[in-house]
């Protein structure tokens, strides 16, 4: 039977959308699925600040009445402006292996990005660089993470025969923590603390850390990322959007802020405990009883694994030992609590700054990612 291409226009086709690759992965590993409420909360378009300047569709691929494949459509307006480009987007992209299948999706996606304008497109990429990004092209056989995409090995054969090439690579570690604290670290907080007068501040819940350091942390991030491949900054209302959702399950020992003599935020480091499990278990859902499977990985048997989710650190301190600070503190908690190792979100290939941070730790290099780019004739 011939492929067939349908838009998504309903929240009845969009749930499909979203359950596609819970069904694709059914009993692979590896694979970790998110949130089936989040993902749903990201893609509708009066749920997602982030559609003040982004436009996208989303298209399923269907053979004999049965969905094989998914993909997303962006044109991020806000990141065009920013680099200088006419770029859309493809993200949240899963396809059984078949060249009709993939022939199909992405034809419909470069059709969509032509139409307006569009001379290339990425991918895969979502609305803003806190969504999932990168195509795994090594570590297929490692077990995946809640922030990051898990996909076949034949996806980037696919891209590269319809004559995608590599646009930027992300590099993933997992780190051993050491059995006892990091004395290099400990030395250098202590010089940049005493030469900058910077000091380590902590928030007595999570209401005074979202009310007293929440639009600081993500304005952070603005100022730390601003050059990183693909990066937006995040309006004020993403930041307000994203405080809501992400600093009310905060665990406060897993955070570290470093702030100056004025209050003001110049680094921070979050991790959280690795749900990599629970979400497995939970299956994408938060009811009837995925909830049960989080809450107990998150406050009453926690893992001993955790997941890096990020660090910023304001340009101006990022050669002067203002990470020492974080990781000082924050790996006498993880001794405390006996964690394990230390899974690192994506990092740029090419951002050795980051990269040199962690060279004093056992470390591997376990996971690589791509995005993938075309120019559109």
């Amino acid at each position: 039977m011939a492929v067939e291409i349908v838009k998504v226009v309903t929240n009845k086709q969009l749930k499909r959308f979203v359950r596609f690759n819970y069904e694709l992965y059914k009993g692979n590993p590896y694979f970790i699925p998110d949130l089936f409420d989040d993902v749903m909360g990201t893609l509708r378009k009066d749920r997602n600040a982030a559609f003040e300047f982004c436009d996208a569709d989303y298209f399923l691929a269907y053979r004999d009445g049965k969905i094989v494949g998914r993909i997303a459509a962006i044109v991020n307006n806000r990141a065009n402006e920013k680099w200088g480009l006419k770029a859309a987007r493809f993200g949240w992209v899963d396809f059984i292996d078949d060249n009709e299948v993939v022939d199909a999706l992405f034809s419909t996606a470069e059709a969509w990005a032509r139409e307006r304008g569009m001379t290339e497109i990425q991918g895969p990429l979502g609305f803003t660089d806190l969504d999932p990004e990168g195509m795994l092209v090594e570590g297929f056989d490692r077990l995946g993470t809640m922030a990051t995409i898990y996909n076949h090995p034949y996806y980037p054969k696919h891209l590269e025969r319809l004559g995608y090439i590599k646009d930027v690579d992300w590099v993933e570690f997992l780190f051993r923590v050491p059995d006892k604290k990091w004395e290099k670290a400990e030395r250098v907080a202590a010089i940049v603390e005493k030469k900058f007068g910077l000091h380590l501040v902590k928030a007595k819940s999570r209401s005074e850390l979202a009310k007293r350091y929440g639009k600081a942390i993500f304005e952070l991030c603005n100022e730390s990322y601003a050059e990183l491949y693909g990066y937006s900054p995040l309006t004020q209302k993403q930041i307000q959007q994203y405080i809501k959702m992400y600093l009310p399950f905060a665990d406060l020992r897993l955070l570290s802020l470093v702030v100056d003599n004025d209050d003001n935020l110049v680094a921070l480091g979050i991790s959280i405990y690795s749900l990599a499990e629970a979400l497995r278990k939970a299956k994408g859902r938060l009811f009837p009883f995925g909830w049960w499977h989080l809450a107990k990985a998150l406050f009453i048997k926690p893992p001993k694994h955790l997941d890096f989710l990020l660090a910023a650190v304001k340009p101006e301190y990022q050669s002067k030992g203002a990470f020492a600070m974080i990781f000082n503190e924050l790996m006498g908690h993880y001794l405390e609590m006996g964690i394990v190792d230390i899974e690192s979100n994506p990092e740029l290939e090419h951002n050795k700054k980051m990269q040199t941070l962690w060279d004093d730790f056992e470390k591997e290099q376990h996971k690589r990612r791509r995005a993938f780019k075309k120019e559109l004739k």
